[in-house]
Parts: C-alpha cells; structure tokens; sequence
C-alpha cells in the first residue's frame, strides 16, 4: 500500500506500472479521452518529471507525466505516494499568493466537473486550482479525508482536518462567508492591516467568470489557512 506523506522528493528514475494493469496509455494531457503518445508495458521503466490534477480514473485525480512528455492516471503507476503529491506539481508556481490574474484554466469550459471533483467556474473549482497550483498542496474536495464540497462546509471541513480557522487574512488564506446558500470563497491577495481591508480574488460572483475587489476584512466570516494548524 502507497504511503500519505506531503514531502516532494526528487523526481527519479525506475518507475514502473503496478500490478493493477498490463499496459497503459500514456497521453498528450491528463484526460483519459486525448491522444495517446506512447503505450507503457509491464517492466518498462520511465522518469517522472512532475505530478497534476487531471479526469478522476476509479477516484484518482493525480496523472504522472513522463520524460516522453505524457500523462499517466497515477492510478496505474507503483509511486511511492497515495493521495497526494510526492514530486512537485507540474503547474507549481511557487509563489504565494502570486500574480493578480485570471489563470482559471476552465474558463469559458464551464460544463463538467474539474481535476478536483468540482463543478467547472465555481468559486471552489477557481480556489482548489490556485491552491494545488500556487501553494503546492494536492486539495481536493476530500482533502484529508473530509467532505470540502459547497463553499459553506469549507469551515466544518477545516475543523475537521485540524486546519486553522480565524477572522484574520493574510496572503494566500482561503476567505469565506456563508451568507447565501452555497457560502462563497476566495483567494486572499493582498491584507491591508491599517484599513483592515483585503483584497481578493474570485470566481462566480459575475457569474462563471473572475472578478477582483478589495472590501473590509468582516466582509468574510472567516479565514482558512491550510499551512497552518491548530
């Protein structure tokens, strides 16, 4: 069994199919439905460069891409990890919280479901996205083992992982208010202590598309910071 672990290591040589298939297609970008580039077999050995959030395959998000510059669901590949990250991820930026900037790589495709199981342009689809992309974390709507789903039950969800919840921002914290329905949540750009202000960014509150503002920190319930625990 795969081991839960958050620490990257290098990427490596001697990776192999595991014992779940006999062969796998190897394809152009992390869905099961584009090219196929190359066909792996059983005791063929490849590199993996980087790991992404692509189509679920029997609940795998995680696709490897390899050194013949293809995806494979990780779902068929003896990695080291299960459920998370063990290299970096091919997006990875690095940056926190990173450039003001509409890099939802959905828009405009706003029907189906995203990388992490997500409904497409919704504010959670834009905020799981800059979370696995900016801040290097697999997230998902089962993150730890709870149900992250609508933007109202991020807060239940975070207790629930040991994750920290307050009311105060800072850059690169998940902002949350549940005063409609479905709750809503954004990505924390910039805090602004002596105005206590922030600015952040969104999606769907122009309906499926980006949008950014800067309001009063008290215009969110709550702060979720995912690096941070009790």
């Amino acid at each position: 069994m795969k081991l839960l672990s958050l620490v990257f290591a290098a990427p490596a040589l001697g990776y192999h199919l595991n014992n779940l298939t006999t062969y796998a297609n190897c394809r152009a970008e992390p869905t099961t439905t584009s090219a196929v580039v190359k066909q792996y077999k059983t005791g063929d050995e490849f590199d993996i460069t980087c790991q992404v959030g692509g189509q679920r395959v029997f609940d795998y998000g995680i696709w490897d891409k390899t050194s013949d510059n293809c995806y494979l669901t990780d779902y068929y590949v003896d990695t080291p990890v299960s459920g998370n990250y063990f290299t970096k991820n091919c997006n990875y930026q690095g940056d926190v919280p990173g450039p003001v900037v509409d890099d939802y790589r959905l828009k405009g495709q706003c029907d189906g479901v995203d990388p992490y199981n997500y409904y497409n342009c919704e504010c959670v689809s834009f905020v799981a996205q800059r979370i696995n992309e900016r801040m290097g974390i697999y997230f998902h709507n089962r993150y730890k083992g709870n149900h992250w789903g609508d933007a109202y039950q991020w807060i239940e969800a975070a207790h629930n992982s040991s994750v920290k919840v307050d009311t105060t921002p800072k850059k690169g914290s998940i902002a949350q208010h549940h005063r409609s329905k479905l709750g809503h949540v954004a990505w924390v750009k910039q805090v602004f202590y002596q105005q206590k202000r922030v600015m952040i960014e969104q999606y769907n509150v122009i309906p499926k598309n980006y949008s950014k503002e800067i309001v009063p920190w008290d215009h969110f319930d709550y702060y979720i910071h995912l690096t941070d625990k009790y």
